[in-house]
């Protein structure tokens, strides 16, 4: 320094202070000692530091630009090593590159806790996903006040006890893009991640997060993406409605969850959203007009509980199967009484009883609660059903009511003033609710029924005088009991009076109606009447039954055998008691008698010639008939045993034969008979030529049994991977495609073109039956559903079989269409390569079939190594396979939104059946039956249609059931036909 200060400086010198310059120059070039020091111990954790290419020898990262780091300066300020392999735990000074400003980490093989990020405020964007991160620090979060980009995805954080964001996150007010899908967190979503204001992503899918999105979410946030999607175990739920003030979003996922309630109307206020995703919550009710009229480029309202007609939606792509609208096709209205029950249960708030119930779009067809004469509702009767809400207005609509029964329940505010113009309306029981004044004025011909309503009562809110109001409660045998008695409830005399006192209290004399006659005496000629009435209406009707249940008694004495059938007649409406009409053939004459009893009883009953009755206009047979078929289920005539019971071969009079399912009697509790009912109630509507039909069922006792058509090639597991064994023929490259096309059009059905949607669960090669034409049914859906597990539910009880099921299904027991979907394409790997979707037999790598596959797919040499052996494999041949092939990758992505629908595989397989068609192609209609044939006849068409190899059916493995036999089948089934 002293020689630039000096005047006389020579050549020399000049030279030796340049020199100077150059070394001082060299120095502050070099990488901050503590920065290289966390470079080299980041290098030496490692288990592959070589894939780093840094140099074993030199101490200037910065000067010498290694690879994968940038600097400002003599600080590390970047580091990039995304995507390169590398195995190892990180420095856990990580944070003393003070400097830092971009870290990219991602898809590495990084282990251990992840080091703390205190301190580093400089950091913009940390890219740590796809790691194997196991914890992360509770200091993680402090002092990233320049941080914009955060991306923890896929790494197993805290998997016992999950995590959940810090406070100290808030301290990070530039933040635009958090990402944490798959990273185990818990618990409720943070509040105050409501106000991060700049947050414009956020991506939270696959965790296991619980309770209602936050309110601080409302309205003030800049959100572009919300994925909330797939939550494990209970999910999020609440309602929806503050998302619906979101108005910078665009793409919203919520599918996968537990949200109720309804779409909010103001959802339309989402002028920017594109891409909307509900799929798999439990969201009621009717589309709101707003979510129709938005121009969404894709729109998911599968799997809900929405209701109505299906709307016209302006979204370029809509799906919204497995929802119980009234009509399968959009823009189609609804009845007006549908419409007018729905707005009622709106009132209600769609208590999910009703809302599984009431489906469809004739309220006449077993809706709960809801009867009917000729096609009309004659009566609402839902008592103790623990309803909330108020009462619509749009009951009025229903002038054909004759009653509404809805005592002893929670129902508030008031009677809508235009009920009272319901002209058919005899009884209206509001008793024990919360009814509020004040009380319309109904018609005296209206037996009003309002005892039990404190609010009334406390607002002296008498009924008018034209009013005829009950404090009782109806004896109707609609009224049902109550499961959890109310402690306010009350009925008889002490209702009576209570009701008096509460009209006559504060008058100062005895009031007097509009005849004159005092209230006093009309009150007691009132109860006179009350006795009297009833007790000659029950002298005159015991004078007329005794002696007729002599005469019935003692003819049924002489005449009755075991019953060798029952059918089941429709429910007169105009019968009060609600009975069920069961015509018994006999045995030795073919005579019929006829029993008559309610639903109840016949529902509690055990005895054998009793039958538990699932729904008018189904064929219920006698169990004796079964017994004579199968030979009194003898072990010779046993096809197979599942998880559900023992199925067995049934042989008719003329040698033709039936597959009759028992299931085991612990199975199926007497508390699943509801879900037994409902269950068989929605498969007697699908019928299709790739589902096995079911022809009928019996109940009676323990006995659960059903009755479906014989396939006589069996399983295709059989012929895929027995047929060695059995010397049976391979199946051959044409039968393959044929067999997964009918395959995936009866799912395809399943899935979307049947009356309403199922999820089948179970679909797999051994549940796959083959005619004697080796086209395909698939068979065994629905029963699973009906063996609830513990207290859970039984949608989200898991079922199915190891090999088959789709990840997220076997991970949270949350199913859609989609897990079909994978299922499918297990099947289509079964088909190519021969081998069974799970063998503990084979080689490690390749004992889960589907993931080994996904490894093999894209390469030519390995996929050809890989198709079974048994087929006769030419490059035109190849083709076809290479196409399949990659189909059943796509069904098997691992996430459900890359799987394509079944109407996608459908298309894809379509042309190459054509391609391939076998030359004794059947026609489309091979399977055509005339229903009108007694049982046996339509067996035997079947099987002339099908083949006449009657060899036995191949049904291991079965869990459930087969789509019913639709409307129209035969009303009667002979002692004749049961031999």
């Amino acid at each position: 320094m002293q020689l630039c200060r000096s005047a006389t400086m020579t050549n020399s010198h000049i030279k030796l202070v340049l020199a100077l310059v150059c070394l001082v120059s060299v120095v502050y070039s070099d990488t901050d000692p503590d920065d290289w020091r966390i470079l080299k111990a980041f290098r030496d954790g490692l288990e592959n530091p070589e894939l780093l290419e840094w140099p074993a020898t030199g101490d200037d990262p910065c000067g010498q630009s290694w690879k994968h780091v940038h600097c400002v300066g003599s600080r590390v300020s970047q580091i990039q090593v995304q995507n390169m392999g590398l195995k190892g735990p990180l420095p856990q000074n990580l944070n003393r590159l003070v400097m830092l400003q971009n870290l990219g980490l991602q898809r590495n093989q990084f282990t251990g806790p992840l080091p703390s990020f205190s301190g580093l405020s400089k950091l913009k964007y940390a890219f740590l996903d796809y790691n194997l991160f196991d914890s992360i620090p509770a200091d993680f979060f402090e002092g990233l006040e320049s941080l914009q980009v955060l991306a923890l995805d896929n790494n197993p954080f805290n998997v016992t006890t999950g995590w959940t964001f810090p406070k100290a996150l808030q301290g990070s007010p530039q933040l635009t893009n958090l990402s944490c899908m798959y990273c185990n967190l818990a618990g409720h979503l943070p509040d105050f991640l409501g106000s991060l204001f700049s947050l414009q992503n956020l991506k939270l899918s696959g965790n296991n997060l619980s309770g209602e999105i936050p309110p601080s979410f409302k309205g003030g946030m800049s959100l572009h993406n919300l994925w909330l999607n797939d939550q494990k175990g209970v999910g999020l739920s609440g309602t929806i409605d503050v998302v619906a003030t979101m108005e910078s979003v665009a793409v919203l996922w919520l599918h996968g969850n537990q949200f109720s309630g309804k779409i909010p109307e103001n959802i339309g206020n989402l002028t920017l959203l594109k891409d909307l995703n509900l799929n798999g919550n439990r969201l009621v009710g009717l589309v709101p007009e707003s979510l129709k009229n938005m121009p969404l480029k894709h729109l998911d309202l599968n799997n809900n509980q929405l209701m109505g007609p299906i709307p016209e939606f302006k979204a370029a792509k809509v799906s919204c199967s497995s929802n119980p609208f009234c009509q399968s096709t959009a823009g189609v209205p609804c009845a007006p009484e549908v419409m007018a029950l729905l707005e009622f249960l709106d009132g209600l708030n769609y208590p999910p009883r009703l809302v599984s119930s009431w489906t469809g779009n004739d309220p006449c067809s077993s809706w709960v609660g809801v009867t009917c004469d000729s096609n009309k509702v004659y009566s609402i009767a839902l008592p103790k059903y623990n309803l909330s809400g108020s009462l619509s207005p749009s009951v009025a609509k229903l002038d054909s009511l004759h009653q509404i029964k809805l005592g002893g329940n929670y129902i508030s505010g008031t009677v809508p003033t235009n009920w009272t113009a319901l002209t058919s309306l005899k009884t209206l029981d509001l008793s024990s609710n919360n009814i509020s004044p004040p009380l319309p004025r109904f018609s005296t011909t209206v037996n009003l029924v309002i005892a039990g309503n404190p609010l009334l009562a406390a607002g002296k809110a008498a009924p008018s005088p034209h009013n005829n109001p009950s404090s009782g409660s109806s004896d109707s045998p609609d009224m049902q009991p109550d499961p959890s008695p109310r402690n306010n409830s009350s009925s008889g005399s002490s209702d009576t009076s209570n009701t008096q006192s509460s009209q006559t209290k504060g008058t100062s004399s005895s009031p007097r109606d509009s005849s004159g006659e005092p209230a006093k005496e009309k009150s007691k000629r009132s109860i006179l009447v009350a006795i009297v009435v009833p007790v000659a209406s029950i002298a005159v009707v015991s004078f007329l039954i005794i002696p007729l249940s002599i005469h019935c008694c003692k003819k049924r004495k002489d005449t009755i055998q075991p019953p060798s059938s029952l059918v089941i007649h429709p429910r007169d409406p105009s019968d009060s008691d609600n009975m069920v009409k069961i015509a018994v053939a006999n045995n030795t004459n073919g005579s019929a008698s006829t029993i008559t009893g309610s639903d109840s009883a016949s529902r509690n009953s055990s005895g054998i010639g009793e039958s538990h009755v699932i729904e008018a206009g189904n064929l219920v047979i006698s169990v004796q008939v079964l017994r004579n078929v199968t030979k009194n289920f003898c072990p010779e005539n046993e096809l197979g045993r599942g998880g559900f019971g023992v199925v067995y071969r049934g042989d008719l009079d003329d040698g033709t034969k039936i597959a009759v399912k028992r299931m085991e009697s612990g199975v199926i509790s007497n508390k699943a008979l509801d879900e037994f009912q409902a269950e068989i109630g929605v498969l007697s509507k699908v019928r299709h030529r790739h589902l096995v039909s079911l022809l009928g069922y019996s109940i009676e006792g323990n006995e659960r049994i059903l009755v479906y058509e014989y396939m006589p090639q069996g399983a295709l597991s059989k012929h895929l991977f027995h047929w060695k064994s059995l010397k049976l023929e391979p199946l051959s490259w044409k039968r393959r495609l044929n067999i997964a096309l009918d395959v995936a059009r009866g799912m395809e059905y399943l899935h979307n073109l049947a009356h309403r949607s199922f999820i089948h669960r179970d679909l797999k090669s051994s549940n796959i039956l083959l005619g004697d034409d080796f086209r395909a049914k698939v068979s065994d859906f629905g029963l699973v559903k009906l063996a609830p597990d513990g207290e859970k539910s039984v949608v989200t009880r898991l079922a199915g079989t190891f090999g088959y099921l789709a990840p997220e299904y076997a991970v949270t027991g949350r199913i859609t269409t989609k897990a079909d979907v994978f299922s499918f394409g297990v099947v289509l790997m079964e088909l190519l390569t021969g081998l069974m979707a799970l063998d503990e037999d084979r080689p490690e790598e390749s004992q889960y079939l589907a993931a080994w596959f996904w490894h093999i797919k894209s390469d030519e040499q390995k996929l050809r190594a890989a198709i079974d052996p048994a087929l006769d494999v030419k490059n035109e041949t190849f083709e076809s396979i290479c196409t399949i092939a990659e189909l059943a990758g796509h069904c098997t992505a691992r996430e459900p939104s890359q799987r394509p629908d079944m109407s996608h595989a459908v298309n894809v397989l379509a042309p190459l059946v054509e391609q391939w068609k076998p030359s004794d192609n059947d026609a489309e209609d091979y399977c055509g039956i005339d229903y009108s044939l007694p049982l046996n006849q339509m067996v035997k068409g079947w099987q002339e249609a099908e083949g006449k190899d009657l060899s036995c059916v191949d049904l291991e493995d079965s869990k459930s059931s087969i789509p019913a036999r639709p409307t129209g089948f035969a009303e009667s089934f002979t002692s004749a036909d049961g031999r």
